[in-house]
């Protein structure tokens, strides 16, 4: 395992984890864009779920690489579908985040 994938896995792995920290405390700067971007309140636990069990499988990944290859490809395309929510809704200065959270679960993908 290189020290790249480490680090990138780690570091994707924990801003994942934040993000669905955020989703499950309802901070303000995350559900009022996602109510703006009409994402229907219901989904909101099973997004922060979603991004919760990516992070831990980056996590695993680590000690049983077809896991953190799974949940990475989970994640792209988690923020895949976020990207095209925010971008149907027209918000294109709000695209560059969740292109940034998706951005090490890729270098992780790419060094696997």
């Amino acid at each position: 395992m290189s020290t790249a994938y480490l680090i990138v896995s780690i570091l994707g792995a924990a801003m994942a984890g934040f993000s669905a920290c955020s989703v499950f405390t309802h901070a303000k700067w995350v559900v009022e864009p996602l109510a703006e971007y009409g994402v229907p309140r219901s989904w909101w636990p099973w997004l922060g779920t979603a991004k919760a069990a990516g992070a831990v499988g980056l996590v695993a990944g680590l000690f049983v690489p077809v896991i953190g290859v799974a949940a990475g490809i989970g994640l792209v395309l988690y923020f895949t579908g976020a990207v095209i929510t925010v971008a149907r809704a027209k918000s294109y200065a709000h695209l560059a985040f969740p292109l940034m959270y998706m951005a090490p679960v890729v270098a992780a993908l790419v060094l696997t």
